[in-house]
C-alpha cells in the first residue's frame, strides 16, 4: 500500500501528516500543506477538499515546494491513494459525451489521440481496466485528471472546479499508472 508524510511548510519543514488512504481535506490535520515525501505507492494530490481542483500525480519521492514543481497556488488540501493495478489495461475513449462520435479502444500508452486516431478532442470515457492519468496536451503534459474503473459521460459536467477543466478541458494524451512509470 501507499504511504506518503504531508508537511505544512516548504522543504520538509512544520506539522506533519502521515496518510496511507484518501484524505478529503487535510485541514482537520493541518493548516496548509506546501511539501510531501511519498515513502511508497502512488498518490493523486489536490489543490482543494473532497477531490476538486487541479491534480497532480506523485510516485514515490520527494516533493519539496509545491507551488514551483506544480504550480499549486494553494497547496494541497486533498489526496487519493492510487491502488495499484496488476492485470490488464482497458479504457474506451469517446470523441463526444455520453459515448457520442468515434471510439477508439485503448490498452497501453497513447501520447496523441490526434496523431493515432485523427480525433480532435476526447469528451467522454469508459475505464474498464487499471487506472490511467489524461493529460490536457500531446506527449503526456499538461493538467493531470486521475481516472479509476467507471464510466465517465462527461468531462465537461464533472464538476473539476477550475477555470479551463470544467470549461471544456480536453484531454489529448492518455498513461496506464503503474508500478515501473517514468514519468
Amino acid at each position: 500500500m501507499g504511504r506518503a508524510t504531508f508537511y505544512e511548510e516548504r522543504n520538509f519543514q512544520g506539522r506533519s501528516y502521515e496518510c496511507s488512504s484518501d484524505c478529503p481535506d487535510m485541514s482537520s490535520y493541518m493548516s496548509r500543506c506546501q511539501s510531501c515525501r511519498v515513502q511508497s505507492g502512488c498518490f493523486m494530490v489536490y489543490e482543494r477538499p473532497n477531490f476538486m481542483g487541479n491534480q497532480f500525480f506523485m510516485r514515490r519521492g520527494e516533493y519539496s515546494d509545491y507551488q514551483s514543481m506544480m504550480g499549486m497556488s494553494d497547496g494541497i488540501r486533498s489526496c487519493r491513494m492510487i491502488p495499484m493495478h496488476r492485470g490488464n489495461f482497458r479504457m474506451r475513449i469517446y470523441e463526444r459525451e455520453n459515448f457520442g462520435g468515434q471510439m477508439h479502444e485503448m490498452m497501453d500508452d497513447c501520447d496523441s489521440i490526434q496523431e493515432r486516431y485523427r480525433m480532435s478532442d476526447c469528451q467522454s470515457c469508459n475505464v474498464m481496466d487499471g487506472h490511467w492519468l489524461m493529460y490536457e496536451q500531446p506527449h503526456f503534459r499538461g493538467r493531470q485528471m486521475y481516472m479509476r474503473p467507471g464510466e465517465y459521460r462527461s468531462f465537461r459536467d464533472m464538476g473539476m472546479g477550475m477555470g479551463g477543466m470544467s470549461g471544456g478541458m480536453r484531454f489529448m494524451s492518455m498513461r496506464r499508472i503503474m508500478d515501473n512509470m517514468t514519468m
